[in-house]
C-alpha cells in the first residue's frame, strides 16, 4: 500500500468517527395525524416522534377515581381553551389509574388540539429543547412524565425543577407538565434527615435536606392523589372489565377469583381488576374457565 492509499484510508476513518457527531435529520413528525409523541435521542441530537398506535383509553373505563378525574378534566380543559392551567403531579398507589387518566384525557381533548409528548426521566435534561420545538406551534402539549422517581443529585431532576420554576426562560403558555410518581416528593427521605432539624423556642426549622426534598412537587400547582380501593371499588372495576371482555354477570365464582387473585398480587387497583378480567375471559372463550 502506497502512501496515497494511507492517506486515503486515514481519512476514511476520520470521516466515519466524525458521523458519529453530526446532527441526523430526522422527518417532522406528523402533527395533524397524530395525537401522542416521543422524545427520542439519536446521537448527540434529539427528535420528537409520532406513536403510531396511541393507547384509546376513555375517562368512562376509570372506576373509583371520579373526584380526581374532575379536578384534571377541568384543569385540563382550562389548558385547551386557553385559559391558565397549572402543571400536575399525579401520586399515589400503584395501578390506581394515574397514567391511564392523563390518557384518556388526551383521548378526549385531542380533537381540540391538544397532543402529548411524553418524555423519560433521563431525557428531562432536553426538556428546553423540546419546549423550543413546540412553542410556535398551534396545538397544546402536554409533557409527559411517567413514574418519577429521583435522587436528589440526577441531573433530570435539577432539570425539571429549572423548567417548572426558576428558569430565565419562561415556559411556553402551549405547554404543560403532567407527571406521575408512587412518591409525593419523588425523592427518598430518610430519618438522618432530620438530624438537622433545628429548635427555636417552640419553634421549628426543618433542615435543608428535607427542604431540598420536598421543592420539587412544590413547584406543581396541582398535587392529585390516588388511593387504594376498598374491596367493593375493586369489584365494580372488575365488573366493567368483565363487560368490557363480553361477561355481563359476575359469578359468585369470578367474584372469590378475583378477590383470590387481589390477595396474591397484594394490591386493589384497576390494574389487577383488568389483569384478572382479562385472564378469565381468556379462559372461558379457550374452555379452561369452564
Amino acid at each position: 500500500m502506497n502512501d496515497l492509499d494511507k492517506l486515503y484510508e486515514r481519512a476514511d476513518r476520520l470521516l466515519d468517527h466524525l458521523e458519529k457527531f453530526l446532527p441526523i435529520t430526522q422527518p417532522e413528525p406528523d402533527w395533524q395525524t397524530a395525537i401522542a409523541f416521543r422524545w427520542r435521542r439519536q446521537g448527540n441530537a434529539g427528535y420528537i416522534q409520532s406513536i403510531t398506535h396511541p393507547h384509546r383509553i376513555t375517562l368512562d373505563a376509570l372506576c373509583g377515581i371520579d373526584d380526581q378525574k374532575q379536578r384534571i378534566d377541568q384543569n385540563t380543559q382550562q389548558f385547551v381553551q386557553g385559559y391558565s392551567a397549572n402543571n400536575v403531579l399525579l401520586t399515589g398507589a400503584r395501578g390506581t389509574g394515574k397514567s391511564s387518566l392523563i390518557k384518556a384525557l388526551l383521548n378526549k381533548y385531542a380533537g381540540d388540539g391538544l397532543r402529548l409528548i411524553e418524555v423519560e426521566k433521563h431525557h428531562l435534561v432536553d426538556l428546553h429543547d423540546i419546549v423550543e420545538k413546540i412553542y410556535q406551534r398551534p396545538e397544546r402539549f402536554i409533557l409527559f412524565c411517567d413514574d418519577l422517581s429521583f435522587e436528589s443529585d440526577e441531573p433530570g431532576y435539577k432539570a425539571l425543577k429549572v423548567v417548572l420554576d426558576g428558569s430565565i426562560a419562561t415556559v411556553s403558555d402551549n405547554v404543560v407538565i403532567y407527571a406521575t410518581s408512587n412518591r409525593r416528593h419523588m425523592v427518598p427521605e430518610f430519618m438522618r434527615d432530620n438530624l438537622d432539624t433545628r429548635h427555636i423556642g417552640e419553634e421549628v426549622h426543618p433542615s435543608e435536606a428535607i427542604e431540598e426534598k420536598i421543592s420539587l412537587s412544590e413547584r406543581f400547582g396541582l398535587w392529585v392523589s390516588f388511593y387504594p380501593f376498598d374491596q367493593e371499588h375493586y369489584l365494580q372495576i372488575v365488573r366493567y372489565w368483565l363487560a368490557y371482555f363480553g361477561i355481563h354477570e359476575m359469578t359468585a365464582l369470578a367474584r372469590t377469583e378475583a378477590l383470590q387473585w387481589a390477595l396474591e398480587r397484594g394490591s386493589r387497583s384497576g390494574r389487577v381488576a383488568w389483569q384478572f378480567a382479562r385472564d378469565l375471559a381468556g379462559r372461558q372463550k379457550s374452555g379452561y374457565g369452564n
